[in-house]
């Protein structure tokens, strides 16, 4: 298994675009250096967190907060 300090992206500069609560993300300067699928995962992500469905919104962050976690990612 490849070590995580080998697995990097080239992140372009600070952009004008997606705010998540106020805050420019490191994950809208990634899916810039994806353009083929940053507009379908920004689409997905914006579904997920606030389309119809059982969970509420604060619900929806608790699970994203915790499966981040999880997986030693700094949400």
């Amino acid at each position: 298994m490849a070590d995580a300090d080998e697995a990097w992206v080239e992140l372009p500069p600070s952009i004008e675009g997606f705010r998540y609560h106020g805050v420019d993300t490191n994950m809208a300067r990634l899916m810039a250096a994806h353009q083929r699928i940053g507009a379908h995962f920004g689409a997905l992500f914006v579904e997920t967190m606030f389309g119809e469905g059982v969970l509420a919104y604060e619900e929806r962050e608790l699970v994203a907060g915790v499966t981040a976690a999880a997986q030693d990612c700094v949400y």
